[in-house]
């Protein structure tokens, strides 16, 4: 019989840890006397006793490790429930949601999304601000863990190409969980430090620097201001675009690093294509922008870097509405987005590696039909690539547009026009923020769509957050009748 009380023991430890840290905003309002400390304070007690609640119910099955179906299951459920409780301070707090738009910006904010249903940002209160950084925040170093640790486990997507690199940890997860996520707690934590100190010294007040900084590392893109960086200085764009970078590359590679190895991540054929990336898509971009508007040399640069490591790295931030750019800029604003990060990081969407073993199994491909008898194998950072890998990078690529399509099919039914649908789907599913078109895009939000949009959009937000197929396995026959 499957024992879900393992399951529930580690959501309830989850609940309830955040719980605790609701007391960070309650404490925020309380110094800024906004009066709005209760209702952090109302929906802290809730949580951490709901949570405490079942984890005690479950204490009792709590064994050596956990299973694979167990495993399965916790990553998925903990990024249903944990949304549920972190909507609470946005249902009782000054921006008074209804439930629906609650749960979509707590799933947006947990799931490092960005996408909003706010409006008047600027003017709530100091803890509902905070709340909203801290919500993305913890999303950030939670999905660090379950990139490093349990996907590669569970062989989702390619990612156990990664197994060796995050500290292999057939048969021990939550210890081996525990020990990682100490040492990659360090690094967030430092990185975060260091982010809010360099955007004080570039001009943000304290709580938008400690806001944005925490945002910021955790490539989640919310912002305090409707206009998210719209109105900051040029300083503040340049320190945000390092940041973003600095937090879309491996963290294994850090860790590796604080151990005196450098190399590794010099080496990191990642690495080494996403800055490759960047760099071809904010040149092309640029010269864009100077062909159309000559003698802007910096500001075109600027805005052109800024935006595109945005929207690469999915942290969702804008400076300007790139929908006046052009048709070119917006299209490939589209499928910038559908490129991400490096594994093993806050970013998001498909990532780097698997379009490099894509293009590395289509060039032995060729080469097979051009040498039918020579052999040829896919290889990637200089080892040969099995099939297994291969084969669940292609199924991911599958599952992934299909779903995208999908997704975009059902908005369509909802009543949004096709590139509202398109664009809400891809921006969903990649967890990248804002869309394209006059309502969700850059200078709009996503207030203005259907309750069933919102939740299909939800959904989709936690389908691509846990790279699709860790969601559909636990939906199979098989995954419950083994």
């Amino acid at each position: 019989m499957f024992d879900l009380r393992p399951v529930g023991y580690v959501i309830g430890l989850l609940v309830a840890a955040l719980g605790l840290t609701m007391a960070v905003p309650l404490f925020a309002d309380l110094l800024a006397g906004n009066g709005e400390w209760p209702v952090f304070l109302q929906s802290g007690i809730v949580t951490v006793l709901s949570g405490a609640l079942i984890a005690l119910a479950c204490a009792n099955g709590v064994g050596e490790g956990l299973t694979i179906r167990q495993t399965f299951l916790i990553t998925t459920t903990v990024w249903l429930v944990l949304p549920v409780f972190g909507a609470l301070p946005l249902m009782l707090g000054a921006s008074a949601m209804g439930f629906t738009d609650a749960f979509f910006e707590a799933m947006s904010g947990l799931t490092t999304t960005g996408s909003t249903v706010l409006e008047g940002i600027e003017d709530l209160p100091d803890g509902i601000k905070l709340w909203r950084g801290l919500l993305q925040w913890l999303g950030g170093v939670g999905i660090i863990v379950v990139a490093m640790v349990f996907l590669p486990e569970l062989r989702v997507g390619g990612m156990q190409i990664f197994r060796t690199e995050a500290f292999d940890t057939m048969g021990k997860i939550l210890p081996r969980a525990g020990e990682i996520a100490r040492q990659i707690s360090v690094i967030y934590v430092t990185l975060t430090l260091a982010c809010a100190m360099a955007y004080s010294i570039a001009g943000m007040g304290t709580l938008d620097a400690a806001t944005h900084a925490m945002t910021t590392v955790a490539t989640g893109g919310f912002a305090n201001y409707d206009a998210s960086f719209g109105g900051f200085p040029p300083a503040v764009e340049y320190v945000a675009v390092v940041f973003m970078m600095l937090a879309a590359l491996p963290f294994v590679r850090y860790v590796q690093l604080l151990a005196g190895s450098a190399l590794p991540l010099w080496r990191d054929p990642q690495v080494r294509g996403f800055f490759m990336t960047a760099g071809v898509l904010v040149l092309a971009i640029t010269l864009w922008q100077l062909s159309r508007s000559p003698g802007t040399g910096e500001e075109a640069f600027r805005k052109s870097l800024f935006n595109v490591v945005s929207i690469l790295t999915g942290t969702g931030y804008a400076s300007d509405d790139y929908m006046r750019w052009g048709a070119f800029p917006v299209v490939m604003f589209f499928f910038i987005g559908l490129i991400g990060g490096c594994a093993g990081s806050t970013a998001c969407s498909i990532k780097i590696f698997r379009y490099q073993l894509l293009f590395a199994s289509i060039k032995a491909q060729i080469r097979r039909i051009h040498s039918p008898s020579g052999v040829f194998v896919p290889r990637y950072d200089g080892r040969p690539v099995g099939d297994d890998v291969l084969n669940s990078v292609m199924s991911f690529f599958v599952f992934f547009t299909v779903t995208l399509g999908a997704i975009a099919v059902v908005l369509g039914m909802t009543g949004l026009d096709f590139i509202t649908s398109v664009s809400g789907a891809a921006t969903a599913l990649g967890n990248i923020g804002p869309g394209l078109g006059p309502e969700i895009g850059p200078a709009g939000n996503f207030a203005g769509l259907e309750p069933a949009a919102k939740w299909i959009l939800a959904i989709a937000m936690l389908i691509g957050r846990l790279e699709v197929m860790a969601v559909y396995t636990i939906l199979t026959w098989q995954f419950w009748r083994a």
